[in-house]
């Protein structure tokens, strides 16, 4: 490999079960395919004692593997990613979610597609190719499936799946679109891919598939659809 380091930001609340596995899966993939990572987990006071998990992890992985930092309360994904790029030392960042309903095994896939065109972004998409949503009833995948096919009539964002919280930036791009971004939440995510076409950004796709939570609430209900078109509209008036 290269000498590319991958800091990969894992915000957690209240993902005790989940933590152990996702930790493990990560250093498995990653090892294997010789790739040089730490794994930052940015908890935010959850009551169920993830915190008190990651710090055995650490234990068990080390130090420069894992590499805590929490906050005293929950404070938004944004700030969240704020928080984990400050102590990031690789010169690539990867985000996903700490659920399972991200696979790392997908992870060697997005550094490649990066470097064979030294993109500034990679994106895990779940409507193109192979790529796919399992555990989903089938109310939530059209609620999806409607928010993303509006997103892209109204945004042409150049981009398949725009709500995907699966993706690798190139640290300063990150940084840069962390700061022009003002949505909160589940929008946050769409409005980082508008911005980037905005800057010029380049940016890559690669097919995942998306399992829904394995264990523990599901975090998008009906709040967070109103809150969807809300920041669509506000995206699309203001781009």
């Amino acid at each position: 490999m290269s000498g590319d380091k991958y800091s990969i930001l894992l915000p957690t609340y209240n993902e005790r079960e989940n933590l152990p596995i996702i930790t493990w899966l990560l250093v498995k993939h990653l090892d294997a395919a010789d790739i040089d990572f730490e794994i930052i987990v940015i908890d935010d006071g959850s009551p169920d004692g993830t915190l008190e998990v990651a710090k055995q992890l650490q234990k068990i992985y080390g130090e420069k593997r894992i590499v805590l930092r929490p906050r005293e309360k929950k404070l938004g994904l944004g700030t969240a990613y704020i928080h984990g790029i400050k102590h990031a030392t690789g010169n690539h960042v990867i985000i996903m979610d700490a659920d399972l309903s991200h696979h790392p095994k997908f992870i060697p896939e997005f550094i490649k597609k990066q470097q064979e065109s030294d993109l500034d972004i990679v994106t895990g998409t779940r409507y193109v190719g192979t790529g796919g949503v399992y555990g989903w009833d089938f109310r939530r995948k059209l609620v999806s499936r409607g928010a993303n096919f509006l997103t892209q009539i109204l945004l042409r964002p150049g981009c398949s799946d725009l709500t995907g919280s699966f993706r690798l930036y190139k640290k300063p791009v990150l940084e840069k679109l962390v700061k022009s971004c003002v949505s909160k939440g589940y929008v946050f995510q769409m409005e980082m891919i508008v911005r980037a076409r905005q800057f010029g950004y380049s940016l890559g796709e690669v097919p995942i598939s998306f399992v829904d939570r394995v264990y523990g609430e599901s975090k998008l209900g009906g709040s967070e659809i109103v809150q969807f078109a809300k920041g669509l509209l506000y995206l699309f008036a203001t781009t």
